[in-house]
């Protein structure tokens, strides 16, 4: 990609620009319908992936190419708008801006457009996809196909986290719910996450991942400062593991094996795992405790479902691969799968509310799966975690409660 004017000039005297599949070249949008159009060609590279370069004009006669600096101010957030209200559903790109030398507040704009999870995208009641150059309307069975795909790689994603749930360390310990993070590169190479866990300082560079999660000053802004316990923060004891590394709370042993050491709180655990193939697992066994203000009609403290904590570390697992895929530069699509168990007959924490919610939980599981783009980690980490937890949520009705955490900036 370039990065300023000058690698703009020297690729197009070089011969290097081209329309085709991954990459188009056009002016900036001036009209209503220049807006559909850009949605249109957005839509379009959200199959597959691809770029677009607004400030480099296409002379047809001569059918070559040559810079035309556009205006930038508002151009960056003309292009977002474009791309989160038009297409449906809506699109998130990824912008780079690069300044004409004259200096004169024109330049090019670089829009980036990750492959979308959700893809196709439609504008105006038709699909669009791109051939080798262009874009066109997709028919009826190319789109079943790729709603197909999509729903096969999130059965894929599915079968990991009933995997993880399968293996619960704590399965037959106790009575609380327990929460399950899987994520998967759809698209790395086999040792993309080895710079990570092949290193000889590995627990600190975990432990660093961790700290940059947790002192994220939007992200906590967008959870309202609220946390979850324990968090990230306790997993503090590495471990080398089978084709990766981990840290995890001190009762979970290097082999996985629950091992309590008779002090308060032993039940509460919580592990992040990172693979050499780019896979990262969250266990958290605290989703639900017992309500001890309010003991249940045999004596036992009321088992509530900490919410919240859902939220909160759905959130930081969301940052954690954004973290991961810039360190180790991979920039295709995740697989999110999230789950719980110990459900059945529970309803959520009251938090700040003395009443507790009058809405149980019907069944004993809950799973969810999603694929995110890295447009998405960088910009809608919100509706991801809608994604992932909303159903969940709108059963405990609690949903409102977390409408920040659950929505991003526009």
């Amino acid at each position: 990609m370039p990065k300023n004017e000058a690698d703009l000039q020297a690729a197009i005297d070089g011969g290097l620009f081209g329309e085709n599949h991954h990459l188009d070249l056009k002016k900036a949008p001036g009209s209503k319908g220049d807006n559909k159009e850009l949605a249109r060609d957005l839509a379009s590279f959200a199959v597959d992936g691809g770029t677009l370069i607004i400030g480099v004009e296409e002379n047809k006669e001569s059918r070559t190419f040559e810079c035309a600096p556009q205006p930038l101010n508002g151009l960056p957030e003309k292009v977002e708008s474009v791309a989160r209200t038009i297409p449906d559903p809506p699109l998130t790109v990824i912008t780079e801006e690069i300044s004409s030398a004259v200096g004169d507040g024109t330049g090019y704009l670089i829009v980036h457009v990750p492959a979308s999870p959700v893809a196709p995208h439609m504008v105006d009641n038709r699909y669009f996809g791109r051939g080798d150059k262009t874009k066109y309307q997709m028919g009826d069975a190319e789109v079943v196909a790729l709603h197909a795909r999509r729903r096969n790689a999130e059965a894929d994603t599915l079968v990991l986290l009933r995997k993880e749930m399968d293996e619960d360390p704590l399965r037959d310990v106790g009575a609380q719910s327990h929460l399950f993070l899987v994520a998967q590169p759809t698209a790395a190479r086999r040792d993309m996450c080895l710079p990570i866990t092949g290193a000889q300082d590995w627990n600190l560079r975990l432990h660093a991942l961790i700290n940059r999660v947790k002192e994220n000053p939007e992200l906590r802004s967008a959870l309202s400062d609220r946390g979850s316990s324990p968090d990230l923060g306790d997993a503090h004891q590495g471990h080398r593991r089978a084709r990766g590394v981990a840290r995890s709370s001190s009762a979970l042993k290097s082999d996985r094996t629950y091992v309590p050491e008779g002090r308060w709180g032993d039940e509460d655990v919580i592990e992040l795992q990172i693979f050499e193939d780019g896979g990262v697992r969250l266990f958290m066994s605290r989703l639900s405790d017992g309500n001890r203000e309010r003991p249940a009609a045999e004596g036992h403290a009321e088992q509530v479902i900490f919410d919240t904590a859902a939220v909160v570390l759905t959130r930081h697992m969301l940052e954690l691969l954004r973290l991961v895929s810039d360190d180790v530069g991979y920039h295709g699509n995740w697989s999110v799968a999230l789950g719980a168990n110990r459900l059945r007959g529970r309803r959520r924490s009251a938090g700040d509310s003395y009443f507790l919610s009058n809405h149980r939980y019907s069944a004993d599981t809950y799973e969810e799966s999603t694929r995110v783009s890295l447009a998405e980690l960088h910009e809608a980490q919100g509706a991801v975690t809608r994604r992932l937890l909303g159903p969940l949520l709108r059963s405990l009705d609690s949903e409102d409660v977390f409408a920040r955490a659950l929505a991003d900036e526009e």
